[in-house]
């Protein structure tokens, strides 16, 4: 720990920068896969391959709502059980993880229900067209029957990680997107099971990395350990769990909230192809903005550290290391998209029409994507040096105070209704920065003043 310690205080900023951020970067690509491996076998099914995206991008909100759940119990308890670890209090934290595995069971049970029994009306209303709507229904129910397995493995690989056991959470996740990656070419094209392939193939693949999991943490390598004795609810115990991750659940909410917003509203103007231009438009998305947080999350520990330890300098040319590197990155990735635009859209499905009709889309929903590299480093700077409530505010300014009401506005406002919908995106990004900029430069200049004095 002593070497750690000296190593953030003192070793080279840019290959100390590079050695943490890039486990985090992989970690974030490889969980990307998950969400859009599926949706290129898919766009690529012959003859049915636009509708068959256009449905399953339907159920994206839905599985963004699944993983927030996961969220509310793994990212609330994971830190409390870290606490009372360090407390030396092994048993209240051994409490904590059987409660919270059993919460998420129940949960995931009660999910599964829902989205069985109510899922064709569900996807209706979020955006889905008759056309499209026995592809996102397949897809919905053979995703539901493996709800346990994504909650499970979500949820419980946090207390992994929050015991140290880096290696063994990221095994969780590389295993199951590498089997993914294997078993969708199989039962899409050579099982012929169409979509409902593609979420048989994320099942199993959630299974095996659930099976990793609590292999992990029923055995003697584990510090803390699923007993049968933990495993009885006692909300003294949870509530405080969802009161911590609450904050995790309303964020991870909220996107679930603006795609279907956007999906509605995009079925209402332009039917089914801005539908399906509005799911590779997102996919595109997390190429951008997965790989920047995980840039910002390997510079949070040096920020961190430099900023108690006092060094000015040193967080100083972190930051603008940090924000250098996530400009330059947002930079060249919004350049791909607005000279190649066709060519990105053709990644994620083979029916030209949708190709033509996504590649207009792509450049005008990701126009705002120029300065996104300042709004993540910014953002994760405020968090390193413990001004949370900025990080919160402007996340929350970006989502509720302009995207939601901008998705609405615009299209009543631009003389072609669905391109309104679109630039909802833009106009927020644009608007976000700035605002992120400005209150970043009043607040870090504060930060640094404070430092000084305690210096």
């Amino acid at each position: 720990m002593n070497k750690d310690k000296d190593m953030l205080g003192s070793a080279p900023i840019g290959r100390l920068l590079f050695t943490l951020a890039l486990p985090t970067v992989l970690a974030q690509i490889i969980n990307m896969l998950y969400s859009v491996v599926d949706r290129i076998f898919i766009g690529h099914i012959p003859e049915i391959g636009a509708a068959a995206l256009t449905g399953v991008g339907v159920c994206t909100p839905v599985l963004m709502l699944v993983s927030a759940f996961s969220a509310l119990v793994g990212s609330g308890g994971a830190p409390r059980a870290s606490i009372d670890m360090g407390k030396g209090d092994k048993d209240s934290a051994e409490k904590i993880l059987g409660n919270c595995f059993t919460s998420l069971f129940i949960i995931s049970i009660t999910l599964m229900i829902a989205l069985l029994l109510f899922g064709r009306e569900l996807l209706m209303a979020f955006g889905a067209s008759v056309n499209t709507i026995d592809y996102a229904v397949d897809y919905m129910n053979m995703y539901a029957l493996g709800t346990v397995f994504v909650q499970l493995t979500l949820g419980m690989n946090a207390f992994i990680t929050a015991q140290g056991f880096s290696k063994i959470s990221m095994a969780t996740v590389v295993i199951g997107a590498v089997l993914n990656i294997a078993l969708d070419p199989v039962f899409i094209y050579l099982f012929d099971m169409g979509v409902r392939g593609a979420a048989l193939a994320t099942v199993i693949s959630q299974a095996v990395s659930c099976a990793w999991c609590l292999k992990f943490l029923f055995g003697e390598k584990t510090q803390l350990r699923i007993r049968k004795k933990n495993l009885k609810i006692n909300f003294k115990v949870l509530l405080p769990c969802f009161a911590l991750g609450l904050a995790t659940f309303i964020m991870q909410g909220s996107e679930s909230v603006i795609a279907v917003c956007f999906n509605a509203s995009l079925q209402k103007y332009g039917g089914d192809a801005a539908v399906g231009a509005m799911t590779i438009c997102t996919s595109a998305m997390l190429f951008v903005m997965l790989p920047l947080t995980g840039i910002g999350q390997g510079a949070q520990p040096i920020l961190g550290y430099n900023f108690g330890a006092k060094k000015k300098d040193r967080l100083l040319s972190c930051f603008k290391l940090l924000l250098v590197t996530c400009l330059v990155y947002s930079v060249a990735l919004w350049a791909i998209l607005m000279l190649f635009p066709g060519a990105v859209a053709s990644v994620f499905a083979s029916d030209q029409s949708l190709v033509s009709y996504a590649g207009k889309a792509l450049r005008i929903y990701c126009a705002g994507l120029l300065g996104m590299g300042i709004q993540i480093a910014c953002q994760m700077t405020f968090v390193s040096v413990g001004n949370a409530p900025c990080s919160i505010m402007v996340a929350v300014f970006r989502k509720f105070v302009l995207l939601l009401p901008l998705i609405y506005i615009l299209p009543h406002i631009a003389p072609d209704k669905v391109t309104g919908v679109y630039l909802a995106e833009p106009v927020a990004d644009v608007i976000a920065v700035t605002f992120t900029a400005i209150l970043f430069a009043f607040q870090f200049k504060k930060a640094l003043k404070q430092m000084d004095a305690k210096a």
